[in-house]
């Protein structure tokens, strides 16, 4: 049977030798140690040829390793009105590359409140998103949209955001980024059983139950002050609760990808991976 999660690393592991090195390197090494996801960093820029992308989609299903991309950083869905379509077109390049790199998922950061009230932010980010998914939708691009949770309070991005950007439309849903929901409030709250269940129970709830069967999962340790995230850690350096994160997913029934962002990437991908067996009970 296999595993109800997927593991793997965002971005290229770092063992990825240098031949044949890039993206399909990436895939097969990934494979070679026993991950079966991975996310493609394209977080710079949309730099990759059509036959590239061919070749990406080919090595991933003869792997068998499910692939997703991170779209640019530059992304900001509250941008300035002269700003937008420049943050725009990296996110529907990210989109249209990324199916044809046989992607399903393209996740991407939501962008910055800059000091505005979240609800009035929503109001300007909603329609733009919706503008997106209608060009894919027109154009074919079959992938699912994930705005990730953010670690710094300033950032469009809260588990709430999230929700309400996947509940507006289709094509959306969440990137739930577990280090960053545990890094933004800033006083190390959301790290327990009962905090990780709830928060759960309320994606299924207003997502569906099915939703939880599907989980795109970011996840490392993190470093945070008052203000949120500072930078991540490996799981060993840092006060994330792993043990109790898998267990409330166990209980709650969830499935999906869980994919690693700590500095020892390949490695904390699969302790997790270790980890949720354990928890669950699952075997190979």
């Amino acid at each position: 049977m296999p595993l109800s999660f997927k593991f793997g690393t965002v971005g290229s592991p770092t063992g990825t030798p240098k031949k044949p090195g890039g993206s399909v390197g990436a895939i097969e090494f990934s494979k070679s140690i026993g991950l079966e996801a991975l996310e493609l960093g394209w977080v710079q820029s949309v730099r990759v040829t059509e036959a590239t992308c061919a070749l990406i989609k080919s090595t991933g299903e003869v792997q068998g390793v499910s692939l997703s991309v991170h779209a640019p950083y530059f992304i900001n869905l509250n941008a300035m009105d002269d700003e937008w379509p420049k943050s725009r077109k990296r996110l529907m390049d990210a989109a249209h590359y990324g199916y044809l790199a046989g992607a399903t998922d393209i996740i991407f950061h939501p962008g910055s409140y800059f000091g505005n009230d979240p609800a009035d932010v929503l109001k300007v980010a909603l329609p733009r998103l919706q503008g997106c998914v209608q060009e894919l939708q027109k154009n074919g691009d079959k992938v699912t949209l994930r705005p990730e949770t953010m670690g710094k309070s300033a950032m469009l991005g809260s588990f709430e955001d999230a929700l309400a950007m996947s509940k507006a439309m289709d094509m959306v849903q969440p990137c739930l980024d577990f280090a960053h929901l545990h890094a933004r409030p800033g006083d190390g709250t959301m790290n327990t059983y009962d905090e990780w269940s709830r928060l759960l129970e309320k994606y299924g709830k207003t997502l569906g139950a099915k939703s939880l069967k599907n989980l795109h999962i970011h996840l490392s340790g993190i470093e945070y002050g008052p203000k949120g995230e500072k930078n991540h850690l490996p799981f060993a350096a840092a006060d994330l609760d792993l043990k109790a994160l898998l267990k409330a997913m166990h209980e709650f029934g969830c499935g999906g990808r869980i994919l690693c962002e700590s500095p020892i990437m390949e490695e904390d991908a699969l302790h997790m991976k270790k980890m949720w067996m354990k928890v669950s009970g699952e075997q190979e």
